[in-house]
C-alpha cells in the first residue's frame, strides 16, 4: 500500500497536476479541501490533490483530524 502522506504541492500547471500523496505520480482527478482550524481562519481553504486511488486514504487522513471540509472533482 502506498503511503497516504501528502507531498508539497509545487507550482503545478493543471495539465502537469498529479496526486499529493508521497510518491504517487498519477494525475489528479480529486482536491480535498481542507483547513487546520488551530492555523488558519475558517473560511480558509487548502488543497490536497488526489488520485482515484488514494482518495478515500487522503480522506480518512484528514477526517481523523477533523481537517476535511469538501471534496471536489478536480477538473
Amino acid at each position: 500500500m502506498t503511503d497516504p502522506q501528502p507531498g508539497p504541492l509545487d507550482d503545478q500547471t493543471e495539465a502537469e497536476a498529479t496526486c499529493s500523496a508521497r510518491g504517487c505520480q498519477a494525475p489528479a482527478t480529486w482536491q480535498l479541501l481542507w483547513n487546520n482550524p488551530k492555523l488558519h481562519t475558517p473560511d480558509r481553504r487548502k488543497v490536497w490533490l488526489s488520485c482515484d486511488d488514494h482518495r478515500q486514504q487522503l480522506i480518512d487522513f484528514l477526517g481523523k483530524r477533523a481537517f476535511l471540509k469538501d471534496v471536489v472533482p478536480h477538473v
